[in-house]
């Protein structure tokens, strides 16, 4: 009809103060609460460096963490799209299944451990294990990781944008990792390999969802080397 303009309902929002409710109210909410009331977003206010927050998420949904995260931020979750405006503890997305979560910050030891799927997406530095026993969640980082990451990387790819520490991918099964800086060390049977058309499309594409402007030539491949699949009885626990 001529002169009508039709609306768009905005997508209905719940806000947690963190100040004033507990984390356990919030994490009952988005495990029992959320699926059928038409929630579609998440606001949490002054988390302050709070452990657990967001955990265990099993629907799709959007959530902004205005502040600093403690431990385990948004571990296990599964079709959530997480972003923490701020830096977080340990652990963040520990054991991923799907979604995306992005840290606006730095995060420390072992982000995306075990992580099955989804993306995980940290702006600032990842400390010691980023990617620790990944299977199969892709993780990109805008700047430095600490030792040892990727250790026992199952699947996946991890990409880093900045330095690598020592260590890198030691006892690497089938994840690939991509390194745009200095790798200070290699862990036990990671080695380079050159970047084929698919790695470069693959890191391509990680980088536009991450949104880092970063060209995918400039990035190094390291993978197994395959040496510690098989048990060597002749090796002497020497690799």
């Amino acid at each position: 009809m001529a002169g009508v303009t039709a609306t768009v309902p905005t997508a209905a929002t719940r806000v947690f103060d963190l100040a004033d409710a507990p984390v356990r109210a919030l994490n009952q909410f988005l495990h029992h609460e959320l699926r059928g009331s038409g929630v579609q977003r998440v606001e949490i206010l002054n988390p302050n460096g709070a452990h657990n927050i967001a955990v265990g998420i099993d629907h799709p949904v959007t959530i902004d963490i205005q502040g600093h995260g403690g431990y385990y931020v948004a571990g296990m979750n599964k079709h959530a799209d997480v972003t923490v405006h701020g830096n977080v503890g340990w652990g963040v997305a520990e054991n991923m299944m799907s979604g995306t979560v992005r840290v606006k910050g730095f995060a420390s030891e072992s982000a995306g451990a075990t992580g099955h799927g989804g993306t995980l997406i940290i702006e600032g530095d990842a400390s010691l294990r980023c990617g620790i026993s990944m299977k199969g969640i892709d993780i990109v980082v805008g700047g430095r990781v600490g030792n040892f990451s990727a250790f026992m990387g199952q699947a996946g790819r991890l990409v880093v944008c900045g330095d690598a520490g020592d260590g890198l991918g030691d006892s690497l099964y089938e994840a690939v990792l991509y390194v745009r800086g200095k790798i200070k060390s290699l862990g036990a049977d990671a080695q380079e390999e050159p970047m084929t058309e698919a790695d470069l499309a693959g890191v391509a594409d990680l980088l536009k969802k991450a949104g880092f402007p970063y060209d995918p030539t400039e990035f190094k491949r390291v993978a197994s080397a395959r040496s510690l699949y098989h048990w060597n009885a002749d090796a002497n626990q020497e690799y």
